[in-house]
Order: C-alpha cells, then sequence, then structure tokens
C-alpha cells in the first residue's frame, strides 16, 4: 500500500525536515497548475516519470517552465538509449502515485526497491523554496532545496542534480 499524505508528512517530520502545505482545487497539469504560482512562493516544478530501453526508471524534476529535450536527455542522466514516458500502471508500482500527482516526494514509496533514479535539474536547486504536491494533487508542499535532498537520502535514494534543462 502506498504511502498516504499523512504517512508522507509524519515521515518529513520525523526526518526533521520544515515544510508548509497549502490545500488548493485539484490540478492535473503544469498548465493547470499556474493559477496558484501567484499565491504560493517559491520555484514551481514539473515532473516526468521516464524510463530507458533497458527499462531503468528515472524521475526527473525541473521547474515548471524549463526546456528539457527527451531526445537527448539520455546523455546527461546516464540512461541507456533514449527514454520514454512511464506507463501509469509502472508509475502506480513504482512510486505509489496517479498520473497528475507525480511528485518527488513519491519516493517514499520506493524505499525498498530503489528502482528510480531520482534527477533534480541543477537549475532548479538553485531556487529556494520548492513546491510540488505532497501525493495527491489537491495540495502544494513547499520545501527547502536541501530539505528536498535531504528527503531523497532519508528515502534511499543519492538523487542526481544535473543540468538537464535547456537555457
Amino acid at each position: 500500500m502506498p504511502a498516504s499524505r499523512e504517512d508522507l508528512f509524519a515521515f518529513l517530520s520525523a526526518s526533521g525536515i520544515a515544510v508548509s502545505t497549502r490545500d488548493h482545487p485539484a490540478v492535473f497539469t503544469v498548465a493547470e497548475s499556474t493559477r496558484i504560482h501567484d499565491e504560493i512562493p517559491g520555484g514551481h516544478t514539473k515532473n516526468l516519470f521516464l524510463k530507458d530501453k533497458k527499462g531503468a526508471i528515472f524521475l526527473v524534476v525541473a521547474l515548471h517552465d524549463a526546456q528539457i529535450d527527451l531526445k537527448t536527455i539520455h546523455q546527461k542522466i546516464g540512461a541507456q538509449g533514449r527514454v520514454s514516458f512511464g506507463k501509469p500502471d509502472l508509475l502506480m508500482e513504482v512510486l505509489g502515485v496517479e498520473p497528475g500527482s507525480v511528485t518527488p516526494f513519491a519516493l517514499i514509496n520506493d524505499r525498498q526497491g530503489q528502482r528510480v533514479t531520482a534527477v533534480f535539474d541543477a537549475a532548479m536547486m538553485e531556487v529556494d523554496p520548492l513546491n510540488f504536491h505532497p501525493l495527491e494533487n489537491t495540495a502544494t508542499t513547499t520545501v527547502a532545496s536541501e530539505g528536498l535532498i535531504a528527503f531523497a537520502r532519508a528515502c534511499g535514494h543519492e538523487p542526481l542534480v544535473v543540468a538537464v534543462s535547456g537555457t
């Protein structure tokens, strides 16, 4: 059973990672989320659930307006050949979330298998604070960039911080 929003908040608290959360109507796309950007300070983000030709899985996290070339990203993240979007059933199996709710906080659901490589765009990591869904798309949780790294590590992931977005 995937972690709930309450499980996530308990884990963050137990890990000493400060966050704040604001509830809002459900948003399913980056375009839909722009209406809340002015209401919640910090970097707003997008999350790409990708897999390569050999089945390796990547969660690429970048600022919402970052330009990412899916034809060349494999060279930057260590994928074997070009990447494609992972299917919803694989997303649920590995990260325990539905499309539209993808978030680096879903790494809490990959603590045993370590199947996902977390990739945080270097440009995003220069912004503080950062905003993500807390496992559901009806809220936004704000965390410091260092808190995001600490969270990933607490889940057993050493995130790759690389420049995946274009300039």
